[in-house]
């Protein structure tokens, strides 16, 4: 829910720095507004820490030099977004400046919950804007991952938790399926 009232000016990355820099609250920065987090569920946190160890383990057995962080970490996207991806992989050590990722990550994965709009609609039109190359939206309630490669495709591939989901950016050869990790099964 954005926290800006009517006729309010538009935010800069320097200015929601300064306002929040002292806040216990979890906000981000989208398009000069200001959005206010609500608090994760279990199921999602469970998606989320699920995710992230895949993925980095991924990484560290293939020795590669990816990044994989987990939420709350920043990333600005311009001068005017501030986003707190759930989970994202940056494979350009330059891009990171051990407070906030400065530009795209290589792949976003954001976790639905009550701000389903925000990552359905706004977030996905803001990532493939500003060069995301994957994002996917995992969806607990309808048990279905959309998995968005922009550099081949505009429309989402539509998956099932039990369904491996391969993953674009390491040309498809990691694959993730969701009922297993949620069962614990981490192979």
């Amino acid at each position: 829910m954005a926290v800006l009232e009517e006729n309010s000016k538009l935010y800069t990355v320097a200015e929601f720095d300064t306002l929040t820099e002292k806040s216990d609250k979890l906000q981000e920065l989208i398009n000069g507004e200001i959005y206010d987090m609500a608090s994760p569920n279990e199921i999602h946190q469970r998606i989320v820490m699920h995710l992230g160890n895949r993925i980095d383990s991924y990484i560290l057995k293939n020795q590669g030099k990816c990044k994989v962080v987990l939420a709350p970490f920043d990333v600005k996207l311009n001068e005017h977004t501030i986003v707190i991806p759930d989970v994202l992989v940056v494979c350009d050590p330059s891009k990171m400046d051990g407070k906030r990722c400065i530009g795209a990550p290589d792949w976003i994965i954001e976790v639905l919950s009550s701000n389903r709009d925000t990552d359905l609609i706004t977030k996905q039109a803001l990532y493939k804007n500003n060069h995301v190359r994957e994002y996917w939206i995992v969806d607990p309630k309808n048990e279905k991952t959309l998995v968005y490669f922009f550099e081949k495709n505009d429309l989402p591939d539509i998956y099932t938790f039990d369904t491996s989901v391969p993953v674009e950016i390491y040309d498809r050869k990691l694959s993730i399926n969701i009922s297993e990790l949620l069962k614990g099964n981490l192979t």
